[in-house]
């Protein structure tokens, strides 16, 4: 089992944690945390393009001119595509972009994110994070005790100071132990997490 160091808020190392193999040290399958990515991103598209092909847009139904003997080329249709105002050759149409993954699938790929990031040494354990109010300049302050800037901040529960605080300092995020996702795992550099949220994380997904 992997140890990681536990910091308090002013960065300084406070006691050692345990990590458990089942959620922090699985073999990483890259195959599926690609997928899982990949279906994250597809699911954000909402799939509501659309333009007209040349069947839809209105008029066109008699042809321009004759056929021979005006000197221009021949024509069928104003509301041909090379026409202006005419119907666009494979227009878009609403569809559905979303990718599914199974449970096991979705599990493993955060998982195999979890592990990627400690064995990277990107993932940082906190004792606890509490604020008495809403003030942001702590909050950095206490990313620059530990060393870290562009951070997913995982909380075991919505402790409205902190995630306030949080909210505007740039390339920080804040996220509750059931919203974690593989993308944000990945997107920044390093995981910040309270032993309460370890704790939670491998009850869930052990």
């Amino acid at each position: 089992m992997a140890n990681v160091s536990v910091y308090n808020m002013e960065g300084k190392e406070v006691d050692t944690l345990e990590l458990n193999d089942a959620v922090f040290g699985v073999e990483v399958n890259e195959h599926l945390v690609h997928m899982a990515v990949v279906a994250q991103l597809a699911n954000k598209r909402q799939g509501t393009q659309s333009a007209k092909t040349r069947s839809e847009v209105s008029g066109g139904g008699k042809k321009p001119w004759r056929q021979k003997g005006t000197g221009h080329a021949r024509q069928g249709s104003i509301r041909a595509p090379q026409w202006t105002g005419g119907g666009i050759v494979f227009a878009p149409k609403p569809r559905d972009y979303s990718i599914r993954l199974n449970k096991k699938e979705k599990r493993l790929a955060l998982k195999s994110a979890l592990t990627s990031r400690v064995n990277e040494n990107k993932f940082i354990v906190v004792d606890d994070i509490r604020m008495n109010e809403i003030k942001t300049k702590t909050f950095k302050n206490m990313l620059d005790c530990l060393k870290v800037n562009k951070a997913l901040v995982i909380l075991n529960d919505n402790d409205k100071n902190v995630v306030m605080s949080a909210r505007n300092i740039e390339g920080v995020k804040t996220a509750l132990t059931n919203t974690i996702n593989v993308y944000d795992i990945l997107k920044y550099n390093t995981v910040v997490t309270t032993k309460a949220a370890v704790a939670t994380i491998e009850e869930v997904y052990a």
